[in-house]
């Protein structure tokens, strides 16, 4: 599964690489909503909520999962501006000035994404003009709960109250916590910016996707990028551009925009020397498969403590060598084994260090 953005005819001039205060916001309201996802920033989260006026944290449970369970558009309201590339904004409130160019149709649409009602990546009815659609979102917000029908039926009712509504809270937010960490994570993403602007232009953009992320690569000869995630979606530049906006409170999160008719996005974490690049998809889903066959669970106990041949491993487990081969096989094509050679013996240990990732990697995986 991966979601694909069809770059056919995209002028290197139409790909910007910019940070986002607001989509930067959107992620710290998430980390803060899911400190789960985050453990870096779990001291950051507890000392953020801790001094939060009380009023602001209702505000905050009120429109939760506009960020706790999905990442709302809203907080890339540039990819939606008609006309255009658009870039994010250099400040917050250029961003939130971006938010208000948004229709009441672009608004509704991308606030009501929690519910599931709305095509993503295809033209489809919206809730404002087609009945069905609005009863359908309705009832989805409805096996939500009660705080989620209010919020749909106010959105439905009176789209530019929720509007002024949403910018007062992400304005108090910024007033309350993010205005610190925005001073000093500016910089790392301005730098990161500079850096991959700089690879597209040296080296292209085959180099600047790898520098994003090993789960981004461009297939030259279908003229598409290709994010390898536990979804599927397609999207096109067009006329438009490419937008890639770097986040620092995101990890393990990368967020690809592919909301039909914006300005595709991808929203990706910056790199950090101590954490390895996370295996693809299928890779991650090739070594859990592996581990989970019974007989190579065993092969696996005897693997994690010592190296062994073959041989040695046929006799202990009252196996044929063949058999053992093939167990052997799968374990090394997923990953998990190393090899190396004494004399004419071939001996076999298990990575213990690729497997106690394995659960880091899954979370990471499904999350991305």
């Amino acid at each position: 599964m991966s979601v694909h953005i069809d770059i056919a005819g995209l002028r290197r001039e139409r790909i910007a690489v910019v940070p986002s205060p607001l989509a930067e916001l959107g992620m710290a309201l998430h980390a803060l909503s899911e400190p789960g996802h985050h453990p870096g920033l779990q001291g950051w989260a507890t000392g953020v909520t801790a001094r939060l006026d009380s009023h602001l944290a209702d505000r905050m449970c009120e429109a939760d999962f506009l960020w706790r369970s999905t990442f709302s558009d809203l907080f890339l309201p540039c990819a939606g501006i008609p006309g255009g590339p658009t870039l994010p904004g250099a400040t917050l409130p250029e961003d939130l000035d971006l938010l208000d160019k948004l229709t009441d149709r672009q608004f509704v649409d991308a606030a009501l994404e929690f519910t599931c009602a709305l095509a993503y990546d295809a033209q489809g009815p919206d809730a404002l003009s087609d009945l069905a659609v609005r009863r359908r979102a309705l009832d989805l917000a409805a096996s939500r709960g009660p705080q989620q029908v209010r919020f749909t039926r106010r959105l439905l009712e009176d789209p530019p109250s929720v509007r002024a509504w949403l910018r007062q809270f992400l304005e108090g937010c910024d007033e309350a916590f993010f205005a610190e960490a925005w001073s000093r994570l500016r910089h790392q993403l301005a730098a990161d910016a500079r850096h991959k602007t700089e690879l597209l232009r040296r080296k292209g953009l085959t180099e600047a996707l790898a520098a994003v992320s090993p789960a981004v690569a461009l297939d030259e000869s279908a003229g598409r990028i290709v994010i390898d995630k536990l979804t599927e979606g397609r999207t096109v530049t067009a006329d438009g551009g490419l937008l890639l906006v770097p986040t620092s409170l995101g990890r393990p999160h990368l967020m690809v925009l592919h909301r039909y008719g914006w300005q595709p996005v991808l929203h990706y974490p910056v790199s950090t020397s101590e954490l390895s690049d996370p295996p693809s998809v299928e890779q991650l889903s090739r070594r859990m498969s592996a581990l989970s066959h019974p007989v190579r669970m065993r092969i696996s106990r005897h693997l994690a403590r010592s190296a062994y041949t073959t041989g040695e491993l046929a006799q202990m487990h009252g196996m044929t060598a063949p058999e053992i081969s093939r167990h052997l096989g799968v374990l090394k094509k997923a990953g998990l084994l190393t090899t190396r050679r004494r004399g004419r013996y071939v001996l076999h240990q298990l990575d213990v260090t690729v497997v106690a990732r394995l659960g880091s990697d899954f979370l990471e995986g499904i999350l991305r």
